[in-house]
C-alpha cells in the first residue's frame, strides 16, 4: 500500500467486515482493522475474493491509524456500552487534532453525547451513526443516520453518500441527521417501529393461520400478494419468503419449528422508557416489548394452557368458519391502519425529543433515508414523506388529510379482526393497542375528567373546568359525606 488509504473501519465483526466491503467496492481504499486478528485476515480474503477490492488489513491499532489519509476518519462497529469506550481509548492515542470517530453502533445517544465531549476536550471529532438494513444492507446499500459533529459529517459526505441504499426519485438513503445523540436516537426509534411493524405481522399471521385455518402455501401467497400493494415493503417480503422454506432437518416447514420466545437487545426497550419519559403516547410500540417478554414465558404458558382446557377456548377456533377472501382482506386492511398509528406514534417521539433537545429534525427527511436500505423501507414512507413535505408542522400523521381518509376506509375491517381475535381468543395487542390509540386521539371528550375529579377527591390536586378559566378544588368528601347522612 503505497499511498494513505481513505478512511479506517475498526471492529470486524459480519456487519463491520460488510460495511467494509462495501466502502472499498465503491471505490474508496479502506484501512481495517480488530483486536482479534484472525478477522483482519478474513475480511482481506474476502476483500480479494469479491472483487479484488481495496482493503489494507492491519493487527495493530497504531499501524492501522497511520495508514489513513489526513483528517484520519474512522468508523467503529463494535458492541455499544463499554467496549466502544475501549475502542476509542485504543484508536485515539494515535490520532491527532482534526481527526475523526464515527461510531456505528446501536448505541444510547447519551454516551454519544458523552463521547463528542470527551473528544472535542482531545481536538477529535465525533459521530453517531445509525446503520440499518442488517447484514445485507450493510454490504450493498445501508440506510445512514449520521449525528454529531457537522464538519465531521462534511469530512465523509462523498463516502456517505455512495455507500448508501440508492433510491430512484429520492436519492441515497443518508442525511446529517442533527446535533449530539440525535443519530442514535432516530435509530433508535426506527427500532422501537420495527418493534411493532413486527408484532402487528406476526398478529396477521396468527389470525390467519389460528382462525382462518390458512396453510402455509397459503400464507406464502397471501403475502407475496400483499408485498405487490399498500404494503408493499421488505418485512412483508421476508414474511412471505419464511412460509415458503420447508424445514432441512425433518418434514413440514421450518417456521412451525422455530420456538416461539423471542430475544432483543434493548433498543425496543429504550425507545418506551423514552416515550414514558417525554410523556409521549407508543402504546402499539409498548404492545410490541410486552409481547416479547411474554414470549419469553414460554414454560409458564405451556402450564397456564393446561389450567384453562376446561375453559373451551380451543372449541371455539375449532367450531369457527370464516370466509376465508373476505377474513384476507381485512386482515390487509386492519394491519394497514395499525402501521398507520405505530408510524405515527415514533414520529411523534422523535419530534418531542427534537423539541427538548432542539435538534431541529426533520420528520420528512428521515422518512425519505428510511425508503432503502433499512429494516422498516416500505413504499408506505413515501406517503410519510409527503405528508410533512405538505405540513412539515403536522400534529400528528393520522390527520393528515390522505392518511386520515385511508384510515376511515379501513375502520371498519379493522374493528371486524379486532371482535374476531377477541372473539376467538386470540390476542392482538398490537392492533388492538393501535385501535384503541386512533379511537382516543379522534374523540373529543374523553374520560379523563373523571381521572381529574379522583385526583382532586383523594389529593386535592385540583382541576380545570370546560365553562370558565382558573383551577378548581372541591371538598368531595365533605360533600359526599352530607349527602350520605
Amino acid at each position: 500500500m503505497a499511498s494513505p488509504t481513505r478512511i479506517g473501519l475498526a471492529g470486524l465483526a459480519v456487519m463491520g467486515q460488510n460495511l467494509a466491503l462495501n466502502i472499498a467496492e465503491k471505490g474508496f481504499p479502506i484501512s481495517v482493522y480488530n483486536r482479534t486478528t484472525s478477522k483482519v485476515d478474513e475480511t482481506v480474503e474476502r476483500a480479494k475474493q469479491e472483487g479484488d477490492l481495496p482493503v489494507y488489513g492491519f493487527h495493530d491499532p497504531e499501524s492501522f491509524i497511520h495508514s489513513i489519509q489526513k483528517p484520519r476518519v474512522v468508523i467503529m462497529l463494535v458492541k455499544a456500552g463499554p467496549p466502544v469506550d475501549q475502542t476509542i481509548k485504543t484508536l485515539s492515542a494515535y490520532m491527532e487534532k482534526g481527526d475523526c470517530i464515527i461510531d456505528g453502533g446501536n448505541e444510547w445517544y447519551e454516551n454519544t453525547e458523552r463521547r463528542e465531549k470527551e473528544m472535542s476536550g482531545l481536538g477529535l471529532l465525533y459521530l453517531g451513526m445509525g446503520v440499518s438494513g442488517g447484514e445485507e444492507g450493510a454490504r450493498n446499500g445501508p440506510s445512514l443516520m449520521p449525528g454529531g459533529s457537522f464538519e465531521a459529517y462534511k469530512y465523509i459526505e462523498d463516502v456517505l453518500l455512495k455507500v448508501a441504499a440508492q433510491v430512484p426519485d429520492s436519492g441515497p438513503c443518508v442525511t446529517y441527521i442533527g446535533k449530539g445523540g440525535s443519530g442514535n436516537f432516530v435509530k433508535m426509534v426506527h427500532n422501537g417501529i420495527e418493534y411493532g411493524d413486527m408484532q402487528l405481522i406476526s398478529e396477521a399471521y396468527d389470525v390467519l393461520k389460528s382462525v382462518g385455518k390458512l396453510s402455509n402455501e397459503e400464507l406464502h401467497s397471501v403475502f407475496r400478494e400483499w408485498n405487490n400493494g399498500e404494503l408493499l415493503s421488505f418485512l412483508i417480503e421476508i414474511t412471505a419468503d419464511i412460509f415458503g422454506i420447508k424445514d432441512d432437518k425433518g418434514d413440514g416447514y421450518l417456521v412451525d419449528k422455530v420456538l416461539d420466545k423471542t430475544g432483543m437487545k434493548g433498543t425496543g426497550k429504550w425507545t418506551v422508557q423514552q416515550a414514558a419519559d417525554l410523556s409521549v403516547a407508543a402504546p402499539t410500540i409498548a404492545a410490541s416489548l410486552d409481547s416479547r417478554f411474554l414470549s419469553g414465558l414460554k414454560e409458564e404458558r405451556v402450564e397456564a394452557s393446561k389450567v384453562f382446557k376446561s375453559g373451551g377456548f380451543d372449541n371455539i377456533l375449532t367450531d369457527q368458519v370464516v370466509d376465508k377472501a373476505k377474513l384476507i382482506v381485512n386482515v390487509r386492511q386492519a394491519l394497514y391502519a395499525s402501521k398507520i398509528c405505530s408510524y405515527a406514534q415514533g414520529m411523534n417521539l422523535i419530534r418531542a425529543k427534537s423539541i427538548e433537545k432542539g435538534w431541529d429534525l426533520k420528520l420528512g427527511e428521515l422518512a425519505r433515508i428510511w425508503k432503502g436500505g433499512c429494516i422498516i423501507r416500505a413504499i408506505f414512507l413515501d406517503r410519510i414523506k409527503k405528508a410533512y413535505d405538505r405540513n412539515p408542522e403536522l400534529a400528528n400523521l393520522l390527520v393528515d388529510p390522505e392518511f386520515a381518509k385511508e384510515i376511515i376506509d379501513r375502520q371498519s375491517a379493522w374493528r371486524r379482526v379486532v371482535c374476531l381475535a377477541i372473539n376467538s381468543g386470540i390476542s392482538t395487542p398490537g392492533m388492538s393497542a393501535s385501535l384503541a390509540y386512533f379511537d382516543t386521539y379522534r374523540r373529543e371528550r374523553v374520560p379523563a375528567n373523571l381521572v381529574q375529579a379522583q385526583r382532586d377527591y383523594f389529593g386535592a390536586h385540583t382541576y380545570e373546568r370546560v365553562d370558565m378559566d382558573g383551577s378548581f378544588h372541591t371538598e368531595w368528601f365533605k360533600i359526599a359525606k352530607k349527602l350520605k347522612d
